[in-house]
């Protein structure tokens, strides 16, 4: 009796569009991610686990440091930060912006220099503000009128800390609605069209110990088009213009945020970063000019565009079930190390590594191991018509804003962070056991 082999089938460079560029396949249905097989990271490390590709992290801090060679690159930190993140942060010569006193202690214990971290939020605790003044942090970004005395009171009259001040440019731009910051409608920054943002800085500048040293805006995140921070910067410069004939104030800095999109899925759109830097180089030099005012230092804060392309999550397939017309693949992570899907309803392409599967696909839910109908990771994904139990499967894209918003639902714990480069895969945050777990509750 003959056996029929079905062909191999490779990957397609643009399936792999999406993957870190050190992916390769070396094999039929087998793909590697910095010189190491997914499969062998999985058998490794356990599942699920997360996979980020070092090299792939330090080009994407060139590829910015290269764009935008007179500007101040910030890493803003909520996207993903670990101790190797921040070592390989200050190494490519990116700063900090960090949102909590978390983020901050980890940064600066890891041997980050504070003066090059800025940390911003809505709504500061004062273990915040303690924390940043305590370490000597860069500077504040103030969001909010009460801020100001709090803070002015806590730097005291003798001390002195640089500040800036987040305003709202009234700009619709985000990848979804609650992922856009720009707007009147939302809870961030201080509003211009309606002079809150001025009478703030004038409130700022009556404390001497406060050093007022720019704006800052973040217009949402997923922004493919470079339209809106083209807005935002006709918006601020006209601000600084008005702050310097009405106070004399001369700024010396511009913060325009990050948001930059990326691509997701194969043949999604991202932003084109050299068209970005260039028409803002050009429009922030037209606006001042027209306005009459020194051309303020640019300062931009990539995250989702450095960490997300890096990283990789994998996951064992735990079951296959029909129900009517659907097929559910059920994996043992969810929404507890990615609840973007639910939160946002983005979508992801997994797909079948370690072994070379039918070439027949058929469309199916990738779905997660939690008691919740919304926790569902990919929606409609081809997968082979053989998918079984025990099967790994990788979701590319999966660096940014994963284990960062991680929670504890059902107490299944985090998994762990591991990182590839040049073969070799060692592990940088560990998973969350049970004993973790069981410490945190002390009572009875």
């Amino acid at each position: 009796m003959t056996t029929v082999h079905e062909p191999a089938i490779t990957t397609t460079a643009h399936e792999l569009s999406v993957w870190p560029a050190s992916t390769t396949e070396p094999h039929p249905g087998e793909l590697a991610v910095g010189g190491v097989p997914l499969a062998e990271i999985a058998e490794r490390f356990g599942t699920p686990v997360y996979v980020l590709d070092e090299a792939e992290v330090r080009d994407r801090c060139r590829t910015y440091r290269d764009a935008f060679p007179e500007a101040e690159v910030l890493y803003a930190a909520k996207a993903f930060l670990c101790r190797a993140m921040v070592h390989w942060m200050e190494e490519e010569g990116l700063g900090l912006d960090v949102c909590s006193a978390g983020e901050l202690e980890l940064a600066v214990t890891t041997g980050f220099p504070a003066e090059k971290i800025v940390l911003h939020g809505n709504a500061k605790s004062p273990r915040d503000l303690e924390t940043a003044l305590r370490l000597g942090v860069g500077r504040i970004v103030i969001d909010s009128p009460s801020e100001i005395a709090r803070l002015a009171a806590a730097v005291g009259p003798e001390g002195h800390q640089k500040v800036m001040v987040r305003v709202v440019p009234g700009i619709h731009a985000g990848g979804h609605e609650k992922i856009r910051t720009g707007t009147e409608d939302q809870k961030f920054g201080l509003s211009i069209s309606d002079g809150y943002a001025q009478h703030a800085i004038a409130r700022i500048l009556d404390q001497p110990q406060l050093e007022l040293t720019g704006l800052h805006c973040h217009l949402g995140s997923q922004i493919t088009s470079v339209k809106p921070y083209l807005q935002a910067i006709r918006r601020l410069v006209g601000l600084m213009a008005r702050l310097h004939e009405q106070h004399g104030l001369v700024l010396p800095e511009l913060d325009l945020g990050g948001g930059h999109g990326i691509a997701y899925r194969p043949g999604e759109q991202a932003m084109d970063l050299t068209t970005l830097a260039r028409k803002v180089r050009a429009e922030l030099a037209e606006a001042c000019a027209s306005a009459g005012i020194a051309v303020p230092r640019l300062i931009i804060e990539p995250g989702r565009a450095i960490a997300g392309p890096a990283g990789v999550a994998l996951y064992h397939v735990l079951a296959v079930k029909r129900t009517g017309s659907h097929t559910f693949v059920a994996v043992d992570g969810g929404m507890s190390d990615n609840p973007r899907p639910a939160l946002y309803g983005v979508r992801y392409e997994p797909r079948l590594v370690g072994r070379h599967g039918s070439s027949t696909l058929h469309p199916v839910t990738v779905v997660g191991r939690h008691c919740e109908a919304g926790d569902v990771l990919a929606t409609d994904v081809d997968l082979p018509d053989d998918v079984r139990p025990g099967d790994l499967l990788a979701v590319p894209v999966a660096g940014a804003y994963h284990l960062s918003m991680a929670s504890g639902y059902n107490m299944v714990g985090r998994p762990p962070v591991t990182a590839v480069k040049q073969g070799h895969a060692r592990l940088l945050v560990r998973r969350e056991s049970l004993d973790d777990i069981r410490r945190r509750d002390v009572g009875l």
